[in-house]
């Protein structure tokens, strides 16, 4: 009988994960590094980076880079294919929440929140494409949110960003799916990370959010892990165009 833990092996895959520095996005580069993957970080932030690399050692690599601008995405495609070969796995997990009232977004605000969260994931995607098609394999990843399909207060902009990205998923899917690469997203409740910790600080708002998921709890990182594995493995090789929620049942409610 077959061994079907080999679908989720990642031995010999190239995975970037950007937003590597913290949060989701590192966690994402220690699970799929744990799989078997070699793993490039790219962040802005070059300690954090760094730390990465360190825990991680030889099977990691870093590329301090802001993936918003836009005339260094072909740079920076060549600088995440230098230390271990062209990526088959992009995880875009880098994101910005301005936290604006639709009263107070900024043009800057807005701006900042659209480059980050929806141009990034599209024209970082479409630089590794060539090669993921020349190898007939890839994977895409990108993060959608409860606010894929939820309004919260403060969330406009990243609301906006967050309900193309189920779009884009399909489109990207719809584009490049016919080589084998397959585009799909995770859709994550409440973790703890930085650009949630306003929420976390709060405690009565953290109990009312756990509360509202059908576990009863908000998430964990290691939550993250199958998930992020399942998408990014040969396991989900007949599933493309979705958005997963990893949200406890938040949005089963």
């Amino acid at each position: 009988m077959a061994d079907p833990r080999h679908l989720f092996d990642l031995t010999g895959r190239v995975a970037v994960i950007t937003g590597a520095s913290s949060g989701l996005g590192r966690r994402a580069a220690v699970a799929l590094a744990g799989a078997g993957a070699k793993v490039v970080g790219v962040a802005r932030r070059q300690e954090a980076l760094a730390s990465l690399v360190g825990e991680l050692g030889a099977s990691a690599a870093a590329v301090p880079a802001d993936i918003a601008q836009r005339d260094r995405v072909n740079a920076l495609a060549e600088d995440c294919a230098a230390p271990f070969g062209p990526p088959d796995i992009v995880v875009h997990a880098a994101g910005v929440n301005m936290r604006e009232a639709a009263d107070d977004v900024t043009d800057d605000g807005w701006d900042t929140t659209l480059a980050l969260n929806l141009s990034a994931p599209f024209f970082v995607s479409r630089a590794f494409v060539p090669a993921m098609r020349a190898k007939g394999w890839g994977r895409i990843v990108n993060f959608a949110s409860l606010q894929t399909t939820r309004a919260f207060p403060g969330g406009i902009a990243y609301g906006a960003t967050k309900a193309a990205i189920g779009q884009l998923t399909r489109a990207m899917a719809e584009a490049w799916s016919a080589h084998g690469i397959t585009a799909n997203a995770i859709g994550p409740g409440f973790f703890p990370t930085e650009l949630t910790q306003a929420v976390f600080d709060d405690e009565a708002r953290a109990a009312r959010n756990a509360a509202q998921t059908c576990l009863g709890r908000n998430g964990k990182l290691e939550d993250l892990d199958g998930p992020l594995l399942f998408l990014c493995s040969e396991a989900s090789s007949y599933v493309t165009g979705q958005v997963l929620m990893v949200d406890g049942g938040f949005t089963a409610k």
